[in-house]
């Protein structure tokens, strides 16, 4: 007789189901690219527009400070002292000038700054942030980012205990430094006062000042605790003087000779907290902002003024008392800023900006730089660990599925083709050596279980005389072939316990990436104090990656596990069914004859 496999029972053979995410499209070009040399660029947006920094009128030339997280930025693709970084206008062809205030590659943050020349207000505008140049030299221009009208700019970014350097062309550098340092105020380190210390500023042309010529002061301040009538810049010249300052945290400005006047703000300053100071003078009136919103403003004009100046504290005693707090960024003007200008450095400099958003980068030859490769290049190492974890899970499960479905549908073949000779022929006992001649059969563990019976009656018939079952007999028969079954169960769920871990397991460890990855991705938040969609969305989204993760594990092995259980259920079923009716058959068959004679 030949045997064959049933075609159309036994069900599908498992395939191992490939899925590919698509999500890594290529980045589209706006313009063509600056330099080959460079690798990488990130788009960085100055939006005054409303959905920006709402700011109204023309600001127009400025200063703009581009901050940089490992949200937004591939610190490790860039050179460490970030010497390779070069900006371009949104035409892609024009450098723009700029310097680096601070560039760590281990905490992935830095703070730069770029001379935009024309911010308008209302409108939004693009530049390029180009890296990725190995052989690259440094080209910051620091006196280049300023417009000839600054004349001292103080980022406070020098050794604790130094006197500050000028970022200006005109080097009016401090002579005496502040108390010490903060190394994480508004904008990189901010310098503290300790009511003793003085920032002393040597004469200087740049800052010499006729009476009535325009000026500038800007800062940001943080005072801890209200103090009475205390120096934030004070420069006196004989009986002239030009004072700024805070009495108990209300911030002021005093004019002494010229048009003597002193202007208060309506309101203190919230005490510990970063506050943005400027005063305005245009030969006539005197305006003073907080946080970029006009406070208060009034006439007067300024006196001539030619001699050192001082942050902190006045150097001459007898003036107004020590300041106790912190500075940050400081800047003098030779002229009256616009309204514009003060709030743009407002509301671009301080913590929530919402002037300057930085997009994500995009590599030169455009592969994986897609969503998917953006999001792969900001996981964090604990997000790695887990879903190198996961794959390993993956690789298991897959092999589970593949080996243990082949297994029971080969199975699934041979007992079909056993139970069909088994049915057709008459004797019970005719097929015990039919595995050794064909191999399907040999596979069918209802083949096995047959012949766990078919040697209970073999060695009942050897103790001589003709084979009659009794009842007891036959139920003995039965147990054997049950236990076979029973160890044959064992066999179809080998392995299987790999695949239950995979569907439990899975979800959780991936869901533990994403809380860990979300928890560091708002503490760097809590450290730079720049909230922002950019820097905040990039990590938020590789965190879920780890979730996703989890789930690529858990899914196909739950589709694995049941299509296996399934067809496992169909060979118990067969299994069980094949020892009653075995059993029933021997038993009718052998009420009289031997099992050595049918069995030869």
């Amino acid at each position: 007789m030949r045997l064959e496999p049933k075609r159309g029972r036994g069900g599908m053979r498992a395939w191992l189901i490939t899925l590919i995410l698509a999500l890594c499209a290529a980045p589209t070009a706006a313009l063509a690219w600056w330099q080959t040399d460079w690798t990488y660029r990130v788009a960085v947006t100055v939006d005054a527009s409303p959905k920006g920094a709402n700011l109204p009128g023309v600001v127009g030339r400025m200063p703009v400070l581009v901050r940089l997280h490992t949200g937004d930025f591939s610190f490790k693709d860039a050179l460490p002292n970030g010497a390779d970084l070069r900006f371009v206008a949104g035409d892609d062809k024009t450098p723009l000038a700029f310097h680096i205030e601070s560039f760590d590659p281990l905490l992935e943050m830095a703070e730069i700054w770029v001379d935009i020349p024309d911010v308008s207000g209302g409108a939004a505008k693009q530049i390029w942030l180009y890296y990725g140049d190995k052989n690259a030299q440094p080209v910051a221009d620091t006196a280049s980012t300023y417009d000839p009208d600054y004349g001292l700019v103080y980022h406070f970014s020098d050794a604790g205990g130094q006197a500050p350097h000028d970022a200006t062309a005109y080097a009016s550098n401090a002579l005496t430094g502040p108390a010490g340092l903060d190394e994480a105020a508004i904008i990189g380190k901010g310098a503290k006062f300790d009511g003793n210390a003085v920032v002393t500023i040597p004469a200087n042309a740049a800052l010499n000042l006729a009476a009535g010529a325009p000026f500038t002061f800007s800062a940001w301040v943080k005072s801890d605790n209200p103090q009475p009538n205390v120096a934030l810049y004070s420069r006196r010249d004989g009986a002239s003087a030009l004072l700024i300052g805070l009495d108990q945290n209300v911030p002021f400005v005093q004019i002494i000779g010229g048009t003597p006047t002193r202007i208060a703000a309506p309101q203190a300053i919230a005490k510990g907290t970063w506050t943005h100071i400027a005063v305005t003078a245009d030969g006539k009136t005197i305006t003073f902002y907080v946080n970029g919103a006009v406070a208060i403003s009034g006439p007067g004009a300024l006196p001539a003024l030619t001699t050192p100046a001082a942050l902190g504290r006045e150097i001459a005693p007898g003036g107004l008392g020590g300041f106790v707090g912190e500075m940050d960024e400081v800047r003098l003007s030779k002229v009256a800023r616009s309204a514009g200008l003060i709030q743009a450095d407002a509301l671009s400099q301080g913590p929530g900006a919402k002037m300057v958003s930085v997009d994500q980068p995009e590599k030169k030859s455009g592969v994986g730089f897609g969503l998917f490769g953006v999001i792969v290049q900001q996981l964090d190492p604990v997000a790695w660990v887990v879903i190198l974890i996961l794959g390993v899970m993956a690789l298991l499960s897959w092999a589970v599925i593949w080996t243990k479905s082949s297994y029971v549908n080969k199975v699934a073949r041979a007992n079909d083709a056993f139970e069909r000779v088994f049915i057709e022929n008459p004797d019970p006992l005719a097929m015990v050596n039919i595995g050794a001649h064909h191999k399907v059969i040999a596979d069918s563990c209802i083949y096995r279980i047959y012949r766990a019976g078919t040697d209970e009656l073999k060695r009942r018939a050897e103790r001589g005389g003709p084979l009659v079952l009794t009842p007891g007999g036959a139920e003995v028969v039965r147990a054997l072939m049950q236990t076979a079954q029973v160890r044959e169960r064992q066999r179809l769920a080998n392995g299987l316990v790999v695949l239950t871990i995979a569907i439990s397991g899975g979800p959780f460890l991936g869901l533990l990436g994403t809380v860990i990855g979300v928890m560091l991705t708002f503490a760097r938040i809590a450290l730079t104090g720049d909230v922002n969609i950019n820097n905040i969305a990039p990590g938020i989204s590789a965190a879920l990656l780890a979730t996703c993760a989890g789930l690529g594990v858990a899914i196909p092995s739950l589709f694995g596990y049941n299509y296996i259980q399934l067809r496992n259920r169909d060979v118990s079923a067969n299994m069980s069914v094949f020892v009653d009716e075995f059993v029933t058959k021997v038993s009718e068959r052998f009420v009289e004859g031997a099992f050595a004679q049918a069995a030869e």
